[in-house]
């Protein structure tokens, strides 16, 4: 089962072009959204079926999020990196119009060091954390950067439930692996399937999110449906798509890109404007919708929530 898409209001003009946000808001209550608490549900949307409806920047938006102003719909589904379908910006969008193919099921498996693997299929996995409408507007970059309106859970209320043990010392994640699907896994570009890896603070931080949807509606293919992670402090190839394996481990995983090219990219890979990358300066970024760079900011931003977790490191080394 999938989000439905009921019509819950419009964007402002000037936040958003040429498109409707739509949310079941039942849908998502009773299985296929996101987090927080009952007790910050209104009544009016529990239980009122005649209330007006609220518009999407009415919806609770987590504390965290920024006033920047938003990337725009169109921007933010065409303009994709998902070599899984191309290495270009546009393919994605071409060719995932029909993926994950909703006639099977989608399923994630949890395992390694933790007292509660197992397998659980889209909606069982995420119908624990699905109190509350929940957006997340976070900064994205990725050589150049977004503002995007997620609709998710924090991945440390998952983590708490599998119930890592104390050698968890990182959380591994796996995206599918179905060339059929996702054709551009016939060619070698990447060591397939695609891995990432957090380490366990880092991944038990609130600002890192598993999105299940994007501007009020369910995530579309070139977006990393149904479920992906968001880390708004690193760059964007972290925040790996269509999940379909967490592990928790003892060793640092060997990531795709770390495979792929170890000297230009780390398992840190916070962004960091004195950092450059072997074959381009990162202390400038090119936001969708601007003309103009404008300066990368340390942690993408996010320095106050997360600058604590690298305390005596070398950001340069471990980059």
């Amino acid at each position: 089962m999938f989000i439905g898409k009921k019509r819950l209001g419009e964007m402002p003009a000037n936040e958003i072009t040429d498109h409707e946000v739509y949310l079941n808001r039942r849908q998502f209550l009773n299985g296929s959204a996101t987090v927080a608490t009952a007790s910050l549900l209104p009544l009016s949307m529990a239980h009122a079926e005649t209330s007006p409806e609220p518009t999407f920047l009415d919806l609770k938006q987590s504390s965290f999020s920024t006033d920047d102003k938003l990337t725009s719909y169109d921007s933010v589904t065409t303009y994709n990196n998902f070599y899984e379908f191309g290495t270009d910006k546009a393919s994605p969008a071409i060719l995932a119009t029909k993926f994950p193919d909703k006639s099977k099921p989608w399923r994630v498996t949890i395992e390694g060091e933790g007292d509660k693997p197992g397998e659980y299929d889209y909606d069982d996995l995420i119908r624990p954390f699905t109190l509350e409408e929940r957006i997340y507007r976070f900064r994205c970059v990725e050589g150049w950067s977004m503002v995007i309106p997620w609709v998710g859970f924090p991945l440390a209320d998952l983590i708490k439930r599998a119930q890592p043990n104390s050698r968890a010392k990182y959380v591994e994640f796996t995206t599918l692996y179905d060339p059929e699907q996702m054709p551009g896994q016939s060619r070698k570009v990447l060591d397939w399937p695609y891995v990432e890896g957090l380490r366990i603070d880092e991944a038990m931080n609130p600002l890192t999110l598993l999105s299940v949807g994007l501007y009020g509606q369910e995530l579309l293919g070139q977006n990393g449906a149904p479920i992906r992670l968001v880390v708004p402090w690193k760059y964007g190839f972290k925040s790996i798509k269509s999940i379909v394996n967490i592990r928790f481990v003892e060793e640092m995983p060997n990531s795709a890109w770390m495979k792929a090219g170890p000297r230009e990219y780390g398992f840190y890979s916070n962004v960091n404007p004195d950092v450059d990358h072997p074959r381009w300066s990162q202390s400038r970024e090119r936001r969708l919708g601007e003309f103009l760079k404008r300066k990368t900011e340390l942690y993408n931003g996010y320095e106050e929530q997360v600058a604590h977790l690298y305390t005596g490191m070398d950001l340069t080394k471990n980059f």
